[in-house]
C-alpha cells in the first residue's frame, strides 16, 4: 500500500458535513505522501491549500511557509502561514494521516466527533478535508511532556477539561468500544506474518492463547464495575494536551480513538501515558496524585468535598482499566509493527506493556475484588 492512498472521498464528506456542522468544510481530492521530507512535501502542501481554499488560489508560493510541528507515531502535523505582504492572513494545521492507520483507527468514527466535538468548544475549529488527512485552525499552544502532566496544577486543569469532554454528546451509537476494539486488534495481531527473520521470531514467543484468557478474564472484572460509560478521548498522553500558559488555555487534541467508553478506561489510560513511550512505569501516579485527579475531575469547584466513597470507586475504576489500557495498546503495538513504516520499535513496545500488564495485574484485580466484596456487604 503506498504512502498516499486516500482514506474517504473529500468531497462526500464536506457535504454530509454541512448539515449537521455550523461553518463550511473545504474538501480537495488531493493526497499527500507523509513519507516524503520536508522539502519534497512543500509544495504540494501549498497546492493542496490553493486548490482547498480559493480565495488563495492566486497567491504566490512565496507567502506560503510550511513548518513541521510534531510527528506523532500515527500522523504528522504541518502548520501553514500564509502571509500577504506585511500581513498574516491565516494560520492553519494539516494534519496528515500515516499509511495504512486506517486498518486500526476507524476514520469515519473520528469525522464523526470531531464534527460535535469541535462544535462544543473544544480543540481546533475543522476547516478541510482532502484524500489523506485534514485541515484545522492553528491553536497557539504547545504540547505537554509526561513530566508537565505530573504538575499539580496542570493535573486539576486536565481533570477539569476532561470533565467537560465527558459531557459531549455525540449523535448515534452510545455502546462502550473498549472490547469490541480490543477484541479487533486481537484478531488482526494474531494473524500476522513479518517479512523480517527476526520479528518473526520474535513475534512467535507471543501466547495468544494466554492473551484470550487475560483480555475474557479482565472484560468480565470490568463489567462487574459498572463504570459509567461517557463520551471519551481514550488516548490522553502527553502529545494530545497542548498549553498556552499567557492565556490560562488548555486544550485536549487528536481525536483519532474518541468514542463511547467507559469512565476508568479514559482516566485509568491517560495514568498510564505519565510513563511516556519508553514506559518508565515508575512515573505512573501513586494514590495521592490520583486523588488529586479525582477531586478536581468530580468537583472541580469544590475539590475537597469530594466524599471518600466516590474517591474510592474512581481509584479501582482506573487502576484496573489501566490494566486494559495495557492490553490495548499492547495490540495496537503488534499490528502497528507489521503496518507502519514509522521508525519506532512497535515490538518492543507490546513487550513493554504487556510486561507491566502482567506486573500490576494481581495487586489490581485482588483490589477490585475486595472492592467489589465491600459493596455487596454493605
Amino acid at each position: 500500500m503506498g504512502g498516499e492512498v486516500k482514506i474517504w472521498n473529500p468531497v462526500e464528506i464536506a457535504e454530509q458535513a454541512r448539515n449537521d456542522y455550523a461553518s463550511q468544510i473545504f474538501p480537495s481530492l488531493l493526497t499527500i505522501d507523509p513519507s516524503l521530507s520536508l522539502p519534497q512535501m512543500t509544495p504540494l502542501v501549498i497546492n493542496l491549500c490553493k486548490d482547498m481554499f480559493k480565495a488563495w488560489s492566486k497567491f504566490d508560493d512565496s507567502c506560503f511557509k510550511v513548518e513541521q510541528i510534531s510527528g506523532g507515531i500515527t500522523n504528522m502535523l504541518l502548520k501553514v502561514t500564509v502571509k500577504k505582504g506585511d500581513s498574516i492572513n491565516e494560520i492553519i494545521t494539516i494534519r496528515l494521516y500515516g499509511p495504512n492507520t486506517e486498518y486500526i483507527i476507524d476514520r469515519h468514527r473520528e469525522l464523526q466527533a470531531i464534527k460535535y466535538i469541535t462544535a462544543a468548544g473544544f480543540g481546533a475549529k475543522w476547516l478541510g478535508i482532502f484524500g489523506n488527512g485534514i485541515v484545522q485552525s492553528f491553536i497557539n499552544a504547545h504540547t505537554l511532556t509526561p513530566s508537565d502532566m505530573r504538575d499539580p496544577k496542570l493535573v486539576a486543569k486536565i481533570a477539569k477539561q476532561l470533565r467537560r469532554f465527558h459531557h459531549v454528546e455525540i449523535p448515534g451509537s452510545k455502546e462502550p468500544q473498549l472490547w469490541n476494539d480490543i477484541w479487533k486488534f486481537y484478531e488482526k495481531a494474531s494473524v500476522l506474518k513479518f517479512d523480517d527473520g527476526e520479528k518473526q521470531k520474535t513475534y512467535e514467543t507471543v501466547s495468544f492463547k494466554e492473551l484470550h484468557e487475560e483480555i475474557h478474564d479482565l472484560q468480565v472484572l470490568c463489567d462487574r464495575l459498572k463504570s459509567p460509560v461517557l463520551f471519551s478521548h481514550n488516548d490522553l498522553l502527553s502529545g494530545n494536551i497542548m498549553i498556552n500558559h499567557e492565556e490560562d488555555a488548555l486544550y485536549l487534541i487528536d481525536y483519532e480513538y474518541a468514542s463511547y467508553n467507559y469512565r476508568g478506561f479514559d482516566i485509568g489510560n491517560h495514568f498510564a501515558e505519565y510513563a511516556g513511550f519508553e514506559c518508565d512505569y515508575s512515573l505512573y501516579p501513586n494514590m495521592n496524585e490520583q486523588y488529586h485527579f479525582f477531586r478536581h475531575y468530580l468537583q472541580p469547584d469544590r475539590p475537597h468535598e469530594v466524599p471518600e466513597n466516590d474517591l474510592k470507586t474512581l481509584y479501582v475504576e482506573a487502576n484496573i482499566y489501566a490494566l486494559a489500557s495495557h492490553l490495548f495498546w499492547s495490540l495496537w503495538g503488534l499490528i502497528q509493527a507489521k503496518m507502519s513504516p514509522i521508525d519506532f520499535d512497535y515490538l518492543d513496545y507490546f513487550f513493554l506493556r504487556y510486561k507491566e500488564y502482567k506486573r500490576k495485574k494481581e495487586k489490581h484485580v485482588s483490589m477490585a475484588l475486595s472492592y467489589l466484596s465491600e459493596c455487596r456487604n454493605e
